[in-house]
Protein backbone atom coordinates (compact mmCIF):
# COMPACT_ATOMS: atom_id res chain seq x y z
CA UNK A 1 0.00 0.00 0.00
CA UNK A 2 2.71 2.59 0.77
CA UNK A 3 4.54 1.63 -2.50
CA UNK A 4 1.57 2.48 -4.49
CA UNK A 5 0.54 5.34 -2.66
CA UNK A 6 3.59 7.01 -2.86
CA UNK A 7 4.13 6.13 -6.27
CA UNK A 8 0.98 8.18 -7.05
CA UNK A 9 1.86 11.04 -5.29
CA UNK A 10 5.16 11.55 -7.18
CA UNK A 11 4.23 10.53 -10.53
CA UNK A 12 0.57 11.42 -10.92
CA UNK A 13 0.86 12.72 -14.01
CA UNK A 14 1.30 9.19 -15.56
CA UNK A 15 -2.38 9.19 -15.70
CA UNK A 16 -2.72 12.24 -18.30
CA UNK A 17 -1.17 9.64 -20.45
CA UNK A 18 -3.77 7.08 -19.91
CA UNK A 19 -4.98 5.90 -16.36
CA UNK A 20 -3.91 2.62 -17.02
CA UNK A 21 -0.26 4.46 -16.68
CA UNK A 22 -0.26 5.64 -13.02
CA UNK A 23 -2.09 2.40 -12.46
CA UNK A 24 0.36 -0.61 -13.60
CA UNK A 25 2.97 1.63 -13.20
CA UNK A 26 1.97 1.84 -8.93
CA UNK A 27 1.16 -1.55 -8.77
CA UNK A 28 4.88 -2.31 -9.98
CA UNK A 29 6.53 -0.32 -7.60
CA UNK A 30 3.85 -1.93 -4.75
CA UNK A 31 5.04 -5.53 -5.48
CA UNK A 32 9.17 -3.92 -5.59
CA UNK A 33 8.06 -3.20 -1.32
CA UNK A 34 6.41 -6.37 -0.62
CA UNK A 35 9.66 -7.71 -0.48
CA UNK A 36 11.70 -4.89 0.81
CA UNK A 37 9.30 -4.22 3.93
CA UNK A 38 9.97 -8.08 5.51
CA UNK A 39 13.66 -7.93 4.46
CA UNK A 40 13.64 -4.69 6.92
CA UNK A 41 11.84 -6.43 9.00
CA UNK A 42 14.41 -9.32 9.11
CA UNK A 43 17.74 -7.09 9.53
CA UNK A 44 16.63 -5.77 12.89
CA UNK A 45 15.11 -9.47 14.48
CA UNK A 46 18.64 -11.35 13.43
CA UNK A 47 20.85 -7.80 14.48
CA UNK A 48 18.43 -6.24 17.26
CA UNK A 49 21.44 -3.72 17.62
CA UNK A 50 23.08 -3.01 14.61
CA UNK A 51 20.03 -4.28 12.28
CA UNK A 52 19.47 -0.92 11.36
CA UNK A 53 22.31 0.07 9.46
CA UNK A 54 21.33 -3.33 7.52
CA UNK A 55 17.79 -1.37 6.85
CA UNK A 56 20.27 1.17 5.49
CA UNK A 57 22.13 -0.83 3.15
CA UNK A 58 18.68 -2.82 2.13
CA UNK A 59 16.87 0.40 1.27
CA UNK A 60 19.71 1.85 -1.07
CA UNK A 61 20.18 -1.92 -2.88
CA UNK A 62 16.39 -1.48 -3.25
CA UNK A 63 16.75 1.81 -4.92
CA UNK A 64 18.96 0.44 -7.23
CA UNK A 65 17.56 -2.89 -8.12
CA UNK A 66 13.58 -1.09 -8.78
CA UNK A 67 15.52 0.53 -11.87
CA UNK A 68 16.03 -2.54 -13.16
CA UNK A 69 14.79 -4.54 -16.22
CA UNK A 70 11.67 -4.55 -18.41
CA UNK A 71 9.85 -2.06 -15.61
CA UNK A 72 12.57 0.32 -14.19
CA UNK A 73 12.17 3.46 -13.54
CA UNK A 74 14.38 6.01 -12.07
CA UNK A 75 11.63 7.85 -10.56
CA UNK A 76 11.69 7.90 -6.92
CA UNK A 77 15.33 7.35 -6.59
CA UNK A 78 16.10 9.35 -3.19
CA UNK A 79 19.31 11.07 -5.05
CA UNK A 80 17.38 13.06 -6.93
CA UNK A 81 15.91 15.09 -4.78
CA UNK A 82 19.16 16.88 -4.18
CA UNK A 83 20.12 18.34 -7.73
CA UNK A 84 20.01 21.68 -7.03
CA UNK A 85 22.80 20.70 -4.38
CA UNK A 86 25.74 21.15 -7.21
CA UNK A 87 28.63 20.21 -4.17
CA UNK A 88 27.17 17.48 -2.93
CA UNK A 89 25.96 16.31 -6.75
CA UNK A 90 29.87 15.93 -7.64
CA UNK A 91 30.29 12.22 -6.07
CA UNK A 92 28.22 11.10 -8.80
CA UNK A 93 31.59 11.02 -10.99
CA UNK A 94 32.61 8.20 -8.12
CA UNK A 95 29.64 6.94 -6.98
CA UNK A 96 26.66 7.32 -9.43
CA UNK A 97 23.51 8.67 -7.51
CA UNK A 98 24.25 5.67 -4.78
CA UNK A 99 26.43 7.40 -2.84
CA UNK A 100 24.28 10.09 -2.35
CA UNK A 101 20.97 8.30 -1.82
CA UNK A 102 23.24 6.63 0.88
CA UNK A 103 24.22 9.81 2.18
CA UNK A 104 21.23 10.85 2.75
CA UNK A 105 18.95 7.48 4.10
CA UNK A 106 21.65 7.05 6.32
CA UNK A 107 20.43 10.13 8.59
CA UNK A 108 16.70 8.51 8.22
CA UNK A 109 17.88 5.43 9.25
CA UNK A 110 20.01 6.90 11.83
CA UNK A 111 17.24 8.74 13.52
CA UNK A 112 14.47 6.08 13.30
CA UNK A 113 16.34 3.58 15.71
CA UNK A 114 17.02 6.45 18.05
CA UNK A 115 12.89 7.26 17.60
CA UNK A 116 12.91 3.69 18.35
CA UNK A 117 15.32 3.48 21.19
CA UNK A 118 13.47 6.28 22.76
CA UNK A 119 9.72 5.26 22.33
CA UNK A 120 9.64 3.29 25.06
CA UNK A 121 10.17 5.33 27.83
CA UNK A 122 8.02 8.16 25.92
CA UNK A 123 5.35 5.53 26.46
CA UNK A 124 6.01 4.73 29.95
CA UNK A 125 3.89 8.45 30.89
CA UNK A 126 6.22 11.22 29.52
CA UNK A 127 3.70 12.93 28.11
CA UNK A 128 1.46 14.52 29.99
CA UNK A 129 -1.85 17.01 29.08
CA UNK A 130 -1.52 18.71 32.31
CA UNK A 131 2.48 19.30 32.32
CA UNK A 132 3.32 19.53 28.70
CA UNK A 133 6.50 22.12 28.98
CA UNK A 134 7.95 19.50 31.27
CA UNK A 135 6.78 16.70 29.50
CA UNK A 136 8.58 18.26 26.13
CA UNK A 137 11.79 18.48 27.94
CA UNK A 138 11.47 15.06 29.46
CA UNK A 139 11.03 13.39 26.01
CA UNK A 140 13.52 15.56 24.30
CA UNK A 141 16.34 14.68 27.29
CA UNK A 142 15.32 10.84 26.28
CA UNK A 143 15.72 11.11 22.92
CA UNK A 144 19.30 12.90 23.11
CA UNK A 145 19.79 9.88 25.79
CA UNK A 146 19.02 7.37 23.01
CA UNK A 147 21.31 9.67 20.57
CA UNK A 148 24.32 9.24 22.41
CA UNK A 149 24.25 5.88 22.10
CA UNK A 150 24.70 6.20 18.79
CA UNK A 151 27.56 9.17 18.21
CA UNK A 152 30.21 7.03 16.89
CA UNK A 153 27.77 6.65 13.46
CA UNK A 154 26.76 10.21 13.96
CA UNK A 155 30.69 11.61 14.23
CA UNK A 156 31.57 8.74 10.90
CA UNK A 157 28.53 10.32 8.97
CA UNK A 158 29.63 13.72 9.67
CA UNK A 159 33.12 12.76 8.79
CA UNK A 160 32.27 11.52 5.27
CA UNK A 161 29.29 14.56 4.75
CA UNK A 162 32.22 17.08 5.14
CA UNK A 163 34.37 14.75 2.88
CA UNK A 164 31.57 14.39 0.15
CA UNK A 165 31.65 18.97 0.21
CA UNK A 166 35.64 18.99 0.26
CA UNK A 167 35.42 17.05 -2.26
CA UNK A 168 32.66 18.85 -4.62
CA UNK A 169 34.90 22.12 -3.88
CA UNK A 170 38.42 20.40 -4.92
CA UNK A 171 36.92 18.74 -8.07
CA UNK A 172 34.61 21.61 -10.15
CA UNK A 173 36.24 23.12 -13.04
CA UNK A 174 35.94 26.71 -14.31
CA UNK A 175 35.11 26.39 -17.93
CA UNK A 176 35.08 29.53 -19.24
CA UNK A 177 38.18 28.92 -21.26
CA UNK A 178 37.41 25.37 -22.75
CA UNK A 179 36.25 24.63 -26.31
CA UNK A 180 32.69 25.83 -26.51
CA UNK A 181 29.79 23.64 -28.85
CA UNK A 182 27.12 26.33 -30.16
CA UNK A 183 24.06 24.47 -30.40
CA UNK A 184 20.63 26.02 -31.29
CA UNK A 185 17.58 24.17 -29.09
CA UNK A 186 14.41 24.08 -30.47
CA UNK A 187 11.29 23.57 -28.55
CA UNK A 188 7.99 23.77 -30.54
CA UNK A 189 5.64 23.26 -27.52
CA UNK A 190 3.58 20.91 -29.62
CA UNK A 191 2.93 16.63 -29.33
CA UNK A 192 3.90 16.02 -32.73
CA UNK A 193 1.55 12.86 -32.24
CA UNK A 194 -1.39 14.83 -31.55
CA UNK A 195 -2.79 17.92 -33.69
CA UNK A 196 -3.26 21.07 -31.78
CA UNK A 197 -5.74 21.87 -34.24
CA UNK A 198 -9.67 19.78 -33.98
CA UNK A 199 -10.66 18.03 -37.06
CA UNK A 200 -7.55 18.35 -38.80
CA UNK A 201 -5.37 15.11 -40.94
CA UNK A 202 -2.82 14.07 -39.56
CA UNK A 203 0.24 15.30 -42.44
CA UNK A 204 -1.75 18.58 -42.21
CA UNK A 205 -0.90 18.38 -38.46
CA UNK A 206 2.68 17.29 -39.20
CA UNK A 207 3.03 20.07 -42.23
CA UNK A 208 2.37 22.59 -39.64
CA UNK A 209 4.64 21.06 -36.57
CA UNK A 210 7.32 21.50 -39.55
CA UNK A 211 6.86 24.75 -40.40
CA UNK A 212 6.82 25.94 -36.83
CA UNK A 213 10.35 23.49 -36.70
CA UNK A 214 11.72 25.52 -39.78
CA UNK A 215 10.38 29.27 -38.56
CA UNK A 216 12.01 28.51 -35.38
CA UNK A 217 15.02 27.18 -36.62
CA UNK A 218 15.47 29.97 -38.92
CA UNK A 219 15.20 32.32 -36.07
CA UNK A 220 17.99 30.60 -34.10
CA UNK A 221 20.70 30.81 -36.95
CA UNK A 222 19.99 33.97 -37.21
CA UNK A 223 20.44 35.14 -34.14
CA UNK A 224 23.59 33.36 -33.68
CA UNK A 225 24.79 32.61 -37.46
CA UNK A 226 27.79 30.45 -35.86
CA UNK A 227 25.89 28.12 -34.32
CA UNK A 228 27.84 24.27 -34.51
CA UNK A 229 24.40 22.32 -34.94
CA UNK A 230 20.52 22.49 -34.27
CA UNK A 231 18.45 19.91 -32.42
CA UNK A 232 14.63 19.45 -32.50
CA UNK A 233 12.61 16.98 -29.76
CA UNK A 234 12.10 13.27 -29.84
CA UNK A 235 9.71 12.49 -32.85
CA UNK A 236 10.22 16.08 -34.21
CA UNK A 237 9.04 14.63 -37.42
CA UNK A 238 7.16 11.40 -37.19
CA UNK A 239 6.76 10.22 -40.95
CA UNK A 240 9.48 7.64 -41.56
CA UNK A 241 11.86 9.91 -43.40
CA UNK A 242 13.63 7.38 -44.99
CA UNK A 243 11.38 4.47 -45.62
CA UNK A 244 9.01 7.11 -47.22
CA UNK A 245 11.57 8.67 -49.41
CA UNK A 246 12.35 5.17 -50.85
CA UNK A 247 8.77 3.62 -50.98
CA UNK A 248 6.83 6.69 -52.10
CA UNK A 249 3.86 4.68 -51.46
CA UNK A 250 2.21 7.27 -49.33
CA UNK A 251 2.02 10.51 -52.15
CA UNK A 252 1.36 13.30 -49.68
CA UNK A 253 4.13 11.88 -46.66
CA UNK A 254 6.32 11.85 -49.50
CA UNK A 255 6.15 15.12 -50.18
CA UNK A 256 6.23 16.17 -47.06
CA UNK A 257 9.56 14.06 -46.59
CA UNK A 258 10.75 16.11 -49.22
CA UNK A 259 9.86 19.21 -48.12
CA UNK A 260 11.80 18.34 -44.79
CA UNK A 261 14.81 17.19 -46.86
CA UNK A 262 14.75 20.11 -48.96
CA UNK A 263 15.57 22.53 -46.27
CA UNK A 264 17.79 20.13 -44.02
CA UNK A 265 19.91 20.01 -47.31
CA UNK A 266 19.82 24.13 -48.00
CA UNK A 267 20.16 24.59 -44.09
CA UNK A 268 23.47 26.61 -42.34
CA UNK A 269 24.18 24.02 -40.02
CA UNK A 270 23.37 20.20 -39.00
CA UNK A 271 20.19 19.25 -37.60
CA UNK A 272 19.26 16.58 -34.80
CA UNK A 273 16.00 15.81 -35.31
CA UNK A 274 13.77 12.33 -33.49
CA UNK A 275 12.02 10.37 -35.74
CA UNK A 276 10.15 7.60 -36.35
CA UNK A 277 12.65 5.48 -38.22
CA UNK A 278 11.33 2.57 -40.17
CA UNK A 279 13.40 -0.08 -41.86
CA UNK A 280 12.05 -3.30 -43.83
CA UNK A 281 12.99 -6.51 -42.30
CA UNK A 282 11.54 -9.60 -40.47
CA UNK A 283 9.77 -8.54 -37.43
CA UNK A 284 10.14 -10.55 -33.73
CA UNK A 285 7.00 -12.33 -34.71
CA UNK A 286 8.25 -13.52 -38.02
CA UNK A 287 6.69 -11.51 -40.73
CA UNK A 288 8.49 -9.34 -42.94
CA UNK A 289 7.31 -5.81 -42.56
CA UNK A 290 8.27 -2.36 -41.22
CA UNK A 291 10.41 -2.49 -38.06
CA UNK A 292 10.23 1.04 -36.28
CA UNK A 293 12.41 2.48 -34.12
CA UNK A 294 11.83 5.58 -31.85
CA UNK A 295 15.31 7.11 -33.54
CA UNK A 296 17.73 10.00 -33.61
CA UNK A 297 18.72 10.99 -37.65
CA UNK A 298 21.33 13.58 -37.88
CA UNK A 299 21.60 15.21 -41.57
CA UNK A 300 24.73 17.39 -42.70
CA UNK A 301 23.54 19.91 -45.21
CA UNK A 302 25.10 18.90 -48.75
CA UNK A 303 26.87 15.34 -47.50
CA UNK A 304 24.33 13.11 -46.75
CA UNK A 305 20.79 14.37 -47.14
CA UNK A 306 19.55 12.88 -50.01
CA UNK A 307 21.00 10.13 -50.73
CA UNK A 308 22.92 8.30 -49.24
CA UNK A 309 21.19 7.23 -45.51
CA UNK A 310 22.19 9.35 -42.84
CA UNK A 311 23.24 8.03 -39.59
CA UNK A 312 20.77 7.04 -37.01
CA UNK A 313 20.19 5.89 -33.47
CA UNK A 314 18.13 3.99 -32.59
CA UNK A 315 16.62 3.94 -28.98
CA UNK A 316 18.00 1.33 -26.90
CA UNK A 317 15.83 1.73 -23.56
CA UNK A 318 12.11 1.78 -24.26
CA UNK A 319 9.40 2.85 -22.12
CA UNK A 320 7.59 -0.42 -20.83
CA UNK A 321 4.12 -0.96 -22.40
CA UNK A 322 3.74 2.44 -23.64
CA UNK A 323 6.66 2.15 -26.33
CA UNK A 324 8.05 -1.71 -25.78
CA UNK A 325 6.17 -5.01 -24.96
CA UNK A 326 8.17 -8.11 -25.64
CA UNK A 327 5.99 -10.69 -24.07
CA UNK A 328 3.26 -10.34 -27.16
CA UNK A 329 3.40 -14.13 -27.63
CA UNK A 330 2.90 -14.88 -23.41
CA UNK A 331 0.10 -12.24 -23.42
CA UNK A 332 -1.61 -11.85 -26.80
CA UNK A 333 -4.89 -10.13 -25.51
CA UNK A 334 -2.76 -7.65 -23.35
CA UNK A 335 -0.25 -6.75 -26.72
CA UNK A 336 -3.31 -6.66 -28.75
CA UNK A 337 -4.97 -3.76 -26.15
CA UNK A 338 -1.72 -1.80 -26.12
CA UNK A 339 -1.68 -1.61 -29.46
CA UNK A 340 -5.12 -0.41 -30.05
CA UNK A 341 -4.23 2.06 -27.22
CA UNK A 342 -2.54 5.51 -27.30
CA UNK A 343 0.90 3.78 -28.28
CA UNK A 344 3.59 3.88 -30.23
CA UNK A 345 5.55 0.40 -29.89
CA UNK A 346 8.93 0.17 -31.37
CA UNK A 347 11.93 -2.22 -31.94
CA UNK A 348 15.21 -1.13 -29.62
CA UNK A 349 17.95 -0.36 -30.77
CA UNK A 350 21.37 -2.22 -29.82
CA UNK A 351 24.12 0.45 -30.63
CA UNK A 352 25.33 3.53 -28.43
CA UNK A 353 25.86 5.39 -32.17
CA UNK A 354 27.45 8.52 -31.52
CA UNK A 355 27.84 11.59 -34.17
CA UNK A 356 30.23 14.11 -35.08
CA UNK A 357 30.09 17.65 -36.23
CA UNK A 358 33.25 19.88 -36.84
CA UNK A 359 32.06 23.37 -34.82
CA UNK A 360 33.98 26.57 -35.27
CA UNK A 361 35.71 25.95 -32.34
CA UNK A 362 36.15 21.70 -32.22
CA UNK A 363 34.78 19.00 -33.09
CA UNK A 364 32.46 17.54 -31.70
CA UNK A 365 31.46 14.31 -30.70
CA UNK A 366 27.84 13.28 -29.21
CA UNK A 367 25.54 10.58 -27.96
CA UNK A 368 21.44 11.49 -28.04
CA UNK A 369 19.79 9.53 -25.56
CA UNK A 370 15.91 9.93 -26.24
CA UNK A 371 13.11 10.72 -23.99
CA UNK A 372 13.91 9.31 -20.32
CA UNK A 373 16.90 7.22 -21.31
CA UNK A 374 19.27 10.48 -19.85
CA UNK A 375 17.56 9.59 -16.32
CA UNK A 376 19.77 6.29 -16.78
CA UNK A 377 23.27 6.67 -15.58
CA UNK A 378 24.37 2.80 -17.82
CA UNK A 379 23.03 5.00 -20.94
CA UNK A 380 24.92 7.90 -20.53
CA UNK A 381 28.26 6.04 -19.82
CA UNK A 382 27.51 3.59 -22.59
CA UNK A 383 27.67 6.79 -25.32
CA UNK A 384 30.88 8.65 -23.35
CA UNK A 385 32.31 5.37 -23.37
CA UNK A 386 32.04 5.40 -27.20
CA UNK A 387 33.29 8.15 -27.72
CA UNK A 388 30.90 11.41 -27.11
CA UNK A 389 32.49 14.31 -25.29
CA UNK A 390 28.96 15.67 -24.72
CA UNK A 391 25.20 14.49 -24.31
CA UNK A 392 22.30 15.55 -26.52
CA UNK A 393 18.95 14.22 -24.70
CA UNK A 394 15.71 14.81 -27.32
CA UNK A 395 12.51 14.37 -25.62
CA UNK A 396 8.75 14.42 -25.71
CA UNK A 397 6.67 14.94 -22.04
CA UNK A 398 4.30 16.90 -23.52
CA UNK A 399 1.87 14.25 -22.57
CA UNK A 400 2.03 14.93 -19.45
CA UNK A 401 0.87 18.73 -19.91
CA UNK A 402 2.70 18.34 -16.05
CA UNK A 403 5.81 21.24 -15.02
CA UNK A 404 6.44 18.85 -12.46
CA UNK A 405 7.21 15.74 -14.59
CA UNK A 406 9.41 18.04 -16.74
CA UNK A 407 11.49 19.18 -14.12
CA UNK A 408 11.56 15.71 -12.43
CA UNK A 409 12.94 14.80 -15.72
CA UNK A 410 15.85 17.16 -15.86
CA UNK A 411 16.44 16.66 -11.97
CA UNK A 412 17.62 12.77 -13.18
CA UNK A 413 19.60 13.90 -16.19
CA UNK A 414 21.37 17.00 -14.40
CA UNK A 415 23.59 14.06 -12.59
CA UNK A 416 24.75 12.13 -16.28
CA UNK A 417 26.56 15.57 -16.85
CA UNK A 418 27.80 15.13 -13.48
CA UNK A 419 28.52 11.12 -13.45
CA UNK A 420 30.79 11.63 -16.64
CA UNK A 421 32.30 15.33 -16.79
CA UNK A 422 30.33 16.30 -20.17
CA UNK A 423 28.00 19.00 -20.85
CA UNK A 424 24.57 17.98 -21.60
CA UNK A 425 21.54 19.66 -23.70
CA UNK A 426 18.07 19.27 -24.06
CA UNK A 427 16.05 20.03 -26.72
CA UNK A 428 12.52 19.05 -25.62
CA UNK A 429 8.81 19.45 -26.81
CA UNK A 430 6.94 21.38 -23.90
CA UNK A 431 9.85 21.72 -22.05
CA UNK A 432 12.48 21.66 -20.40
CA UNK A 433 14.81 22.30 -22.58
CA UNK A 434 17.84 23.76 -21.44
CA UNK A 435 22.65 23.23 -21.20
CA UNK A 436 23.71 21.84 -18.37
CA UNK A 437 27.46 22.20 -17.83
CA UNK A 438 29.90 19.11 -16.48
CA UNK A 439 29.67 20.71 -13.16
CA UNK A 440 25.90 19.70 -13.17
CA UNK A 441 25.00 23.40 -13.05
CA UNK A 442 21.54 24.26 -15.04
CA UNK A 443 23.12 27.28 -17.44
CA UNK A 444 20.53 28.37 -19.50
CA UNK A 445 16.73 27.01 -19.80
CA UNK A 446 14.21 28.10 -22.01
CA UNK A 447 10.49 29.13 -20.75
CA UNK A 448 8.26 25.77 -20.66
CA UNK A 449 4.84 25.70 -22.40
CA UNK A 450 6.28 28.46 -25.64
CA UNK A 451 7.53 27.58 -28.76
CA UNK A 452 10.90 29.01 -28.53
CA UNK A 453 14.52 28.57 -29.29
CA UNK A 454 17.10 28.63 -26.90
CA UNK A 455 21.15 29.34 -28.12
CA UNK A 456 23.58 28.00 -25.87
CA UNK A 457 27.44 27.29 -25.77
CA UNK A 458 28.92 24.26 -23.77
CA UNK A 459 31.76 23.53 -22.70
CA UNK A 460 33.20 20.63 -24.30
CA UNK A 461 36.17 18.58 -22.22
CA UNK A 462 37.48 16.13 -24.75
CA UNK A 463 36.62 13.96 -27.88
CA UNK A 464 37.71 10.20 -28.68
CA UNK A 465 37.52 6.61 -26.83
CA UNK A 466 40.90 8.31 -25.20
CA UNK A 467 39.65 10.90 -23.66
CA UNK A 468 40.29 10.93 -19.56
CA UNK A 469 37.13 9.29 -18.23
CA UNK A 470 35.92 9.05 -14.34
CA UNK A 471 35.29 6.49 -12.33
CA UNK A 472 31.72 6.29 -12.87
CA UNK A 473 32.16 6.31 -16.97
CA UNK A 474 34.53 3.37 -16.28
CA UNK A 475 32.73 1.11 -13.59
CA UNK A 476 29.09 2.21 -13.46
CA UNK A 477 26.88 1.45 -10.99
CA UNK A 478 29.60 -0.61 -8.78
CA UNK A 479 28.31 0.92 -5.99
CA UNK A 480 24.57 -0.11 -6.62
CA UNK A 481 25.88 -3.56 -7.03
CA UNK A 482 27.69 -3.71 -4.12
CA UNK A 483 24.93 -2.61 -1.21
CA UNK A 484 23.00 -5.27 -2.61
CA UNK A 485 25.58 -7.92 -2.66
CA UNK A 486 26.39 -6.76 1.02
CA UNK A 487 22.78 -6.43 1.95
CA UNK A 488 22.07 -10.75 0.44
CA UNK A 489 25.46 -10.83 2.23
CA UNK A 490 24.03 -9.73 5.67
CA UNK A 491 20.94 -10.93 5.36
CA UNK A 492 22.41 -14.74 4.83
CA UNK A 493 25.23 -14.32 7.68
CA UNK A 494 21.37 -13.36 10.08
CA UNK A 495 19.82 -16.88 8.97
CA UNK A 496 23.14 -18.53 9.73
CA UNK A 497 23.28 -16.90 13.09
CA UNK A 498 19.63 -17.41 13.81
CA UNK A 499 19.99 -21.45 13.13
CA UNK A 500 23.42 -21.60 15.48
CA UNK A 501 21.78 -19.65 17.87
CA UNK A 502 18.46 -22.18 17.71
CA UNK A 503 20.43 -25.35 17.39
CA UNK A 504 22.57 -23.83 20.60
CA UNK A 505 19.13 -23.22 22.52
CA UNK A 506 18.18 -27.11 21.65
CA UNK A 507 21.38 -28.49 22.98
CA UNK A 508 20.86 -26.59 26.36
Amino acid sequence: MFGVVFCCFYSYWLAIFHPMGIFVISIVYGFFLIPTFPLLKAAVVFFPRRGWILQWIIWVAYEYVKTLGFGGLQYGVTAYTHWRWTLLMQIADVTGVWGLSALIVFVSAWVAQVLAEAQPALRRGIWSAHRLPESAREAGRTILSAARGHRRSAALWVICFAGVLVYGIAVRVDYGDAPKAKVALIQSNSDPWVSSVPGMDEVSAYRNDLRLLVRLSGEALAAAPDTDFVVWPETSFVPRIMWHYRHRQDQRRFALVEELLTYLDAASAPHVLGNDHGVDGWTRLGEWGIIDHNGVVVFKPGQNVIPPTPDVYAKMHLVPFTEYFPFEKLFPGLYQMLLNGDTHLWEPGIMPTVFSVQGAETGVVFGTPVCFEDTFGYLSRSFVNNGASMLVNLSNDAWSKSLVCQYQHLSMAVFRAVENRVSLVRSTATGQTSAVDPNGVVIAMAEPFVPVYLNVAVPVRGAGRGAKRTVYTRWGDYVGILFVSVALGGLFWGVFLSIIRKKDGRDS
